[in-house]
């Protein structure tokens, strides 16, 4: 009896020690396994930068060309109140800096007038990199005079032989006309206002008229001091009457008409930038605006940009004075 009650008692001590061995090799390994996790999900590499946004959710900063500002100010603080757990900020400058900014990937999104040229998409694609571009509005460049400014109407030959450096003064457009020498202002050398003009009329550079200031709300500051000056602004700028910053603004300035190219008849057609002639194209100086992607992943900037792109963003863009890329405008005449 006390033989078997010897044995068994060791045999049990045997597994019991076994049994021990086995679950502290099971916990270390558990815990090992824990610790990297952990580590890993304290690290800042891509694979944690994708967990760390999706559509709707998560923090990023995006870069928006100057000209654009009021109509991204809409669209952020609408997609901000639909997606509170999202926090977009901007970096608004000129339009080279922007871009500049996104090939060095401190944004992986920007918004601009331009898609990005061959040598930019090789630079990107060399780092495997593939950004997807969304055509998001129909912009248009705004000549604004100042309000005692008679002559807020001009043709589209004159608009070209002032910039090609041919009419200098108020006097070659108005012979009566007393206000001196020509001014034309710019929001910045490096805007793209001042790129859009070059190649529209393929100078290698602006005139001695022209000059340059910081950005658009400084044009128009100056636009209404100095009665001689023509300021040049996108069109959201001063075509929203509903948006505070707009309405004060074109309050202060006015809009000029513009001919169609080669019309010399005074009593012919002057076309302002309203949505329904940018979208008919009977306006002269219009362009598109993008949204330009770099995220490898359906981030938040994917997500920002196709909310522009959707039914809510594009009602965005036509109420800020600018054609939605996506929704059809037409003008309607009312005879009486």
């Amino acid at each position: 009896m006390c033989s078997i009650i010897s044995e068994t008692t060791s045999f049990g001590s045997s597994n019991l020690r076994m049994m021990k061995t086995t679950i502290i090799s099971r916990l270390t390994g558990f815990f090992i396994i824990c610790g990297l996790l952990l580590f890993s999900g304290c690290g800042g590499g891509p694979s944690n930068s994708k967990s760390m946004d999706t559509p709707t959710t998560g923090t990023i900063k995006i870069g928006i060309d100057d000209s654009y500002s009021l109509l991204l100010d809409a669209e952020l603080f609408t997609f901000h109140s639909l997606y509170p757990n999202s926090q977009i900020d901007t970096l608004c400058r000129n339009e080279v800096d922007i871009i500049n900014s996104f090939l060095r990937d401190s944004i992986p999104l920007m918004v601009i007038s331009r898609k990005l040229t061959r040598d930019e998409e090789s630079q990107l694609n060399s780092a495997q990199i593939f950004p997807k571009t969304t055509k998001i509005a129909y912009d248009a460049i705004a000549f604004i005079m100042n309000r005692e400014n008679p002559d807020t109407a001009l043709f589209f030959d004159q608009v070209k032989s002032i910039f090609e450096g041919r009419i200098k003064s108020w006097k070659e457009i108005a012979p009566k006309s007393k206000l001196g020498d020509l001014k034309i202002v710019f929001d910045n050398y490096k805007s793209c206002n001042t790129r859009y003009l070059r190649e529209k009329f393929n100078l290698q550079k602006l005139p001695d008229v022209c000059f340059a200031v910081q950005n658009n709300a400084e044009v128009i500051n100056f636009v209404e001091k100095n009665k001689g000056a023509i300021g040049i602004v996108s069109v959201n700028w001063v075509s929203d009457k509903s948006d505070t910053v707009s309405h004060s603004f074109l309050k202060r300035v006015v809009v000029a008409g513009i001919s169609a190219p080669g019309s010399k008849d005074p009593n012919g057609a002057f076309f302002t930038p309203h949505p329904g002639y940018i979208a008919e194209g009977v306006y002269p100086f219009t362009r598109e605006v993008y949204c330009i992607n770099r995220q490898a992943y359906m981030g938040l900037a994917y997500g920002f940009s196709s909310f522009i792109a959707g039914e809510k963003g594009q009602l965005i863009v036509l109420h800020t004075g600018m054609v939605p890329a996506a929704m059809p405008v037409r003008l309607v005449e009312i005879k009486h």
